[in-house]
């Protein structure tokens, strides 16, 4: 394959190039002879089950919990954390809002203790070992691993072993320079 380093939110990604790829203009986005996909989860689901990789359940009901919980991941914690880091740390002191951190707390207290309890029972989200469903959510999670998470075990375990791994490190260090 060919990596192209585009950054979110950078120029690459307003190129009339690029946006005719992703009209969106966001990352990431694969070009697969001539299939185009975006949207780093599907293009992760896609991968998996194309190559046959044992990261895709090949059990229905695996699959369909790996499903479950990458679509929970997005509705119930990705713009949540965002906006939650963006109002505690990442915005400029004067641009935070309390109130909006505190509303986006409060979505994300019971989603963590859903994945806290989830994780204190079985190892992996979608059956007997790691599937899309860990890398999707956990790699979605990068900004948890900045928070205190002490009050969910099972998950800060979780979470730091999935990024412990030496691929997400390459990948950490790619986005974090």
């Amino acid at each position: 394959y060919e990596h192209n380093d585009i950054l979110p939110r950078s120029p690459g990604t307003r190129t009339p190039e690029y946006l005719a790829l992703n009209p969106n203009g966001r990352v990431p986005t694969i070009e697969d002879d001539d299939f185009v996909l975006s949207e780093s989860m599907a293009i992760n689901m896609y991968l998996a089950r194309k190559h046959n990789s044992p990261l895709y359940p090949k059990d229905l009901r695996n699959e369909a919990r790996m499903w479950q919980w990458s679509l929970w991941e997005t509705d119930r914690l990705d713009r949540q954390v965002t906006t939650y880091a963006n109002h505690t740390t990442a915005l400029p002191e004067a641009q935070r809002d309390k109130a909006v951190a505190d509303a986006a707390w409060a979505e994300i207290e019971p989603a963590f203790n859903v994945l806290n309890g989830a994780l204190s029972k079985a190892r992996w989200l979608a059956g007997y070992a790691v599937t899309v469903a860990d890398l999707n959510v956990a790699g979605a999670r990068r900004r948890c691993l900045a928070m205190d998470l002490s009050r969910w075990p099972a998950f800060a375990e979780w979470l730091a072993g999935r990024w412990a791994r030496p691929a997400a490190k390459k990948a950490r260090a790619m986005r974090e320079g």
